[in-house]
């Protein structure tokens, strides 16, 4: 069932429903805050619970959100949240409360944070590692400004994994001196994280000597307020890190580290951000919170709540009767491939559940890798294996594999490596919005050299591209496939490899030629019922590869129709249909092409049915641009 921005609104509770600015959480006596927290989180579970969303990292921020709140002023200050997919505590206060039961549908609140849905979002995000260069940049602009503003930065323990963190960090202390990043380490991002930034947070966590350190210095900020406190509850903590990590990490790039504290501790929240509002030098805040906090089935599968769909309250559980996906597929089909070819590896950028490498991790854990959030290094990475024979399929969403674009050209395909690029959620992405949605990727990979692309009509043939990249050897393989499944067509037990560049005419015909990419060929299979039921002839052509294209096929088809039709889900603008256009005027054929693509705008979240009526991505729009050449 579909669920839209129209759903009837849970209620709210007393407090939470009195929250219509920032300044209403200011109003509330201390005592009122926990009350708050409970009945924000009741709000999450219960509107969630219909939506789907990011639960469990929301559960977790509660109380810093609200201290944030406490104590900052929005829009004057700024908070810019890293993903910023922990950013619906900061829409309930901020106006948003009544609102969030929409969260994710079609013209209801975005799952991340967008500056045009409210002045209180001073910048939008969906990507990692983008938090602290962004707030710094705001820092820079407020210095030359000469205003009295705050700049807080809010970034889980994963964010430092990236590199534009560590490249920002690099530069705070050289820029600016009033700067707060607040560190929420929680120990996931989306899975469990991974590395030697990951190693380092869990060890200051979970060491017995500093954790008795820290809570020693917390009750100093509890107890007391001022300076000295702040030299003497750092100066306990400095000569335990000092003992213990000899090598402190951010205050050998000049900000003074504060905590771990507890980051759900309101009162100690509250006092501290007050502290170090009065300081004249960059800090980092340490605070280690739960993912899930308040919700059993999220605290015991934080990787699932993570982010989600509807799911039943009480248990936290959801449908698991639904045809695999495309990502099932991938995982189950790449393992296999694995057990029988001791050359291939793969790699995942901190996403072994999302493109479900978490079953090649299982059942071949020593030629799985994940990197982290660094998709730039996980490209390199596979580059170095694929120079010493082995077969990476490097599985990475297409909108984060925008990240790895200088790495895909500059070293893959100049140096013809046979890296594999698996990019799963290529085309709409629909709850997730257009920070997620995979519509430029053929943009940006068919026009580079010595790389092969390709698309698959159903999960059967899927599989048959997964066992051709295999094979490829002669440079870099891409392949995109969408969120869900493309139409349930079972898997035969034995996958065939497919002719490199070989289209597939499905159906012949002489006045009309529609050529369906991917996900996108039943809409034109539809298409061509319905102009049959006029009275024309009409070819139906699988295309296959983006790249390189079907020369021979989509050339004949155009001189002998009179009219071709492309189905894509891309945005049509350097897309497959242009590919088309291009091949079609370089060899001197003048048949017009109609696209059906989406359009040069970056595409709102909903249900993928509604965009595409929406944005004219049917069958009725492709008879109807056919039918004007008639």
């Amino acid at each position: 069932m579909t669920t839209s921005a129209s759903s009837e609104p849970p209620a709210l509770g007393p407090l939470l429903s009195s929250i219509k600015s920032p300044e209403d959480v200011k109003r509330l006596s201390d005592a009122d805050l926990p009350a708050l927290a409970a009945e924000v989180r009741h709000s999450l579970i219960t509107s969630l619970s219909k939506t789907g969303g990011h639960l469990g990292p929301n559960l977790g921020v509660v109380e810093l959100s609200i201290a944030m709140h406490r104590v900052f002023s929005t829009p004057k200050d700024n908070f810019v949240f890293d993903v910023a997919h922990q950013g619906y505590v900061h829409k309930m206060l901020t106006g948003r409360a009544d609102q969030i039961h929409t969260i994710r549908t079609y013209k209801g609140l975005n799952g991340f944070l967008l500056r045009s849905e409210s002045e209180h979002d001073c910048y939008g995000a969906g990507h990692a590692g983008t938090a602290l260069s962004a707030a710094l940049g705001m820092a820079a602009a407020r210095d030359l400004a000469g205003d009295d503003s705050h700049v807080v930065a809010v970034a889980g323990d994963a964010a430092f994994t990236c590199g534009p963190t560590l490249e920002a960090l690099n530069n705070i202390a050289e820029t600016t001196k009033r700067f707060i990043v607040v560190l929420n380490d929680n120990e996931w991002s989306i899975d469990k994280n991974v590395g030697a930034i990951a190693r380092y947070f869990n060890a200051l966590q979970t060491h017995s000597t500093y954790s008795a350190v820290r809570s020693k210095a917390a009750e100093f900020v509890e107890k007391i307020a001022g300076k000295a406190v702040r030299n003497l509850a750092h100066k306990v903590e400095e000569g335990a890190k000092n003992l213990l990590f000899p090598n402190v990490l951010f205050e050998k790039f000049g900000l003074r580290y504060y905590g771990p504290i507890d980051g759900h501790n309101l009162p100690l929240l509250v006092k501290t951000f007050e502290h170090l509002k009065t300081l004249n030098e960059p800090v980092v805040l340490h605070i280690i919170t739960e993912k899930g906090r308040g919700y059993q089935p999220a605290l015991d599968n934080p990787g699932k709540f993570h982010g989600l769909g509807a799911y039943k309250i009480e248990d936290g559980s959801t449908d698991t009767t639904a045809t695999p996906t495309c990502s099932d597929i991938f995982g189950r089909t790449v393992t296999d491939m694995a057990k029988q070819d001791e050359k291939i590896v793969a790699i995942t950028a901190a996403m072994p559940g999302g493109t479900k490498l978490e079953i090649f991790k299982k059942e071949l854990p020593q030629r799985y890798y994940d990197v982290g959030i660094a998709e730039e290094h996980a490209a390199l990475f596979a580059c170095g294996l694929a120079t010493r024979g082995f077969k990476p399929f490097l599985a990475i969403y297409s909108t984060f594999m925008q990240r790895a674009y200088d790495m895909i050209i500059h070293d893959m395909a100049l140096q013809g490596l046979p890296v594999r690029l698996c990019m799963d959620r290529g085309g709409l992405s629909g709850d997730d919005g257009p920070t997620h949605h995979g519509l430029f990727d053929i943009g940006y990979l068919r026009h580079v050299p010595n790389l092969i692309f390709m698309q698959p009509r159903d999960e059967a043939e899927f599989v048959d591209m997964l066992h051709t990249m295999a094979q490829y050897e002669a440079g870099p393989s891409a392949i995109r496939y969408p969120r869900g499944i493309i139409d349930g067509t079972p898997i035969p037990p034995t996958a065939k490899v497919l002719e490199i560049g070989k289209a597939e005419v499905v159906a012949d015909g002489a006045d009309v030629a529609l050529i369906g990419l991917g996900t996108m060929f039943e809409m034109a299979r539809c298409a061509k019922a319905m102009l049959e039921e006029k009275g024309l002839s009409v070819a139906l052509i699988n295309p296959r590869f983006i790249k390189p294209l079907d020369a021979t096929v989509i050339e004949d088809y155009a001189k002998k129709c009179k009219v071709v039709c492309t189905f894509e889900d891309h945005v049509a603008h350097n897309g497959f249909g242009a590919a088309v256009i291009e091949l079609l005027h370089d060899s001197g054929i003048k048949t017009p092409v109609e696209r059906i693509a989406w359009p040069d705008e970056f595409v709102e979240h909903g249900k993928p049915d509604t965009l595409r009526e929406l944005h004219g991505l049917t069958a009725e729009n492709a008879v109807a641009k056919v039918l004007k050449h008639f």
